[in-house]
């Protein structure tokens, strides 16, 4: 799991990100237990409390799920969920930025298109 302490994005924000990151390159698979906050701050050297805020983000997107008995384990599904969030929250967010930039320097909807299509 790779954080960047200097980084605007919170430290627990980015544990959710990169344990997505991990579910998402099949790192972990859907049944799986997920990373413990032990496992994670000792990993990191944080406090237990923040990568437990990062896990508990994931319980609120639905993505890991507390199994009686058991460590958080990703859900079924969460490969779905993750790719419809990022989909619809993150690419929406690029696209925008991108459109903005792309009029600003006077590049065409075509130019736009052939520039996405060379570099895709």
């Amino acid at each position: 799991m790779r954080i960047d302490f200097n980084d605007m994005v919170p430290i627990y924000v980015q544990i959710a990100d990169a344990i997505e990151d991990d579910i998402l390159s099949g790192k972990l698979k859907e049944g799986d237990k997920c990373y413990s906050q032990v496992v994670i701050s000792k990993e990191l050297n944080i406090n237990p409390a923040t990568a437990a805020k990062g896990i508990r983000i994931l319980v609120e997107r639905d993505i890991l799920e507390k199994v009686r008995g058991q460590a958080m384990t990703i859900k079924k599904g969460a490969v779905e969920m993750i790719k419809a969030r990022k989909t619809n929250d993150t690419l929406s967010i690029l696209m925008e930025n991108l459109i903005t930039e792309a009029k600003k320097l006077g590049i065409s909807k075509e130019e736009l298109l052939n520039l996405l299509s060379e570099n895709f």
